[in-house]
Parts: C-alpha cells; structure tokens; sequence
C-alpha cells in the first residue's frame, strides 16, 4: 500500500517535470539565491529485511556557484521488519537452531513452529556534502550529489509468542539494539521553479549500510525517496 502511493506520486511529479523542462518558454534561470530550505515527507525502504519506513527529511544548503552547493541533510523515520534466522550470521543461525531442536525434543515446540521476531524500528540519518545543479530551464532545477553520511537505528522487538520472547531476550537483553554506522551511495531529484523563493522538490537516495553487524550477516541497500516544498532566499548570485 505505502509503495503503491509512492509511485501515483511518482506517476504525477514526473510528467510534471518533463512538460516544464519541454516548454518553448524555458530559459536559463536568470535568478539563484545563496541559501536553500526543504522540508517534507520522506520513507526509506530496504527491502532485503523488509522494513519499510516513513518520516521528514530537512535540508539546508549554501550556494558559492550557481552550479553547486553545499549543504546538511537530515531524515528521521519510522517503520515495522520481520526478523527472521535466514537474515542472521551462520554461528547465530546454528545456535537458535540447536535450542529450538531441544525444544522439539522435549515436546515444547509447536508443530509446524517458524520463528519470527517483530520489531518496530526507528532511524536517523545525517549526512554533509556538495550537490551539483543544471539550470537550464528557468522553472526546473536538476541536481545530483554523492551520499556519504551516518545512519542511527534503534530497533525494539516485539515477540508474540514465548519462544519468540525468549530469543529477543538473547538478541536484545536491554529491551532494543541501537546502532551506528556510515553508508555512501548517490542521489538526485528536481526542483519545480513556482517562483524565485518558493518550489516543489522531489528526490531520492540509493545508499548502502551494514547496520546490526553482530545481528544480520549482511548489509542492505536503501532508497530514500521524498517529495516537499523547498525555499529560496539570499541574494541573487546569479548576477
């Protein structure tokens, strides 16, 4: 459902965008203001544990040339994963699969028992670096930019069966796993112009993390993709 709302979004900003950039009436951007805002709706998808998240992303940045910036990108967001034992190191996988086998030996496991732990999980990612833009079109702004930054998690199981309790118990003995880690990656979008101060941004990142090392044997890819008003001030360095 939330992937599905995603790309009507999608399907709309888009087409949008490429009608601007095809106008007759397009024309370098004769305005660029030194300073950027954005704030808006943001999700972080990673699907090779199944956790799909949504939230804001904020941005601030500082424009020395026309053609770059430099800036501050911030998201928080939340969302809900399923752990399973095939997303865990080999030792852990073996060692879960010893206890339930005592388990069924002593007649405690259900038949048919595949274990699962929920778990709700939120994150912050913090990241600082240039962004390259093309100005070609006086109402649409393209930009690029490398991903390099910091993602903190905080994962809190919720086990619904006592056998599921008892492993989140051994994973997470406090309660939650909290982690921090760098990722790297690239990104882009484009900001329709609706005025000199005032535009719709829409945008998305491709980065990889090994967040939890001790816990998933591997690392995941996540893509970020937001959409939200963005604000122009300072003075026109355009000139």
């Amino acid at each position: 459902m939330q992937r599905a709302a995603a790309l009507r979004t999608l399907l709309i900003v888009v087409p949008v965008a490429l009608l601007l950039s095809a106008s007759p009436v397009a024309a370098q951007q004769t305005f660029v203001s030194q300073f950027d805002a954005y704030g808006g709706y943001a999700f972080l998808d990673s699907p090779r544990i199944s956790l799909f998240e949504n939230g804001f992303q904020a941005q601030f940045g500082y424009r020395p040339r026309t053609w770059y910036s430099l800036g501050f990108d911030y998201s928080l967001s939340s969302g809900d994963l399923v752990l399973v034992p095939s997303l865990l190191p080999t030792a852990l996988q073996q060692q879960l699969g010893g206890q339930l086998a005592q388990l069924a030996a002593a007649g405690l496991l259900p038949p048919g028992y595949a274990l699962t732990v929920p778990a709700h999980s939120n994150s912050q990612t913090f990241a600082v670096g240039p962004q390259f833009s093309y100005r070609h079109f006086s109402h649409l702004t393209l930009f690029i930019r490398p991903s390099f930054g910091a993602i903190h998690e905080v994962a809190t199981p919720h086990p619904t069966d006592p056998i599921a309790t008892g492993v989140a118990e051994q994973l997470a003995p406090a309660g939650k796993k909290t982690d921090i880690t760098g990722f790297y990656g690239f990104g882009g979008g484009f900001d329709v112009l609706l005025s000199n101060h005032f535009g719709i941004r829409t945008q998305a990142d491709l980065v990889y993390d090994h967040l939890f090392n001790d816990l998933l044997a591997q690392g995941r890819f996540t893509v970020r993709f937001s959409i939200g008003p963005c604000f122009n001030f300072g003075r026109n360095i355009a000139k």
